[in-house]
């Protein structure tokens, strides 16, 4: 039986799935999310495309905003609150 995880689970496993780190019931786990979550599926792409432009430009450090954006979305998808990153 597959177990359902929540988009705070999906997300925190995410780059471990993008780099085929997961065992095969945490791949399927998200495999399984994905299939129903239009959200996480977004985030997916977002990641697959961030790795992208960080394997393009030497792995520099990401524009202040970017990594705004990014910092908001974690808190947001863990229900965790200022996270109070340095820039």
């Amino acid at each position: 039986m597959e177990q359902v995880i929540s988009c705070g689970a999906a997300v925190e496993r995410l780059w471990d799935f993008l780099d085929h780190e997961l065992d095969d019931d945490n791949h399927r786990a998200i495999e399984a999310h994905l299939a129903f979550c239009r959200r996480c599926c977004g985030e997916l792409e977002f990641a697959k495309h961030l790795r992208r432009l960080l394997m393009t430009t030497g792995g520099g450090d990401l524009p202040a905003g970017a990594r705004a954006r990014l910092g908001r979305f974690i808190e947001e998808v863990t229900g965790t609150a200022g996270g109070g990153g340095s820039a």
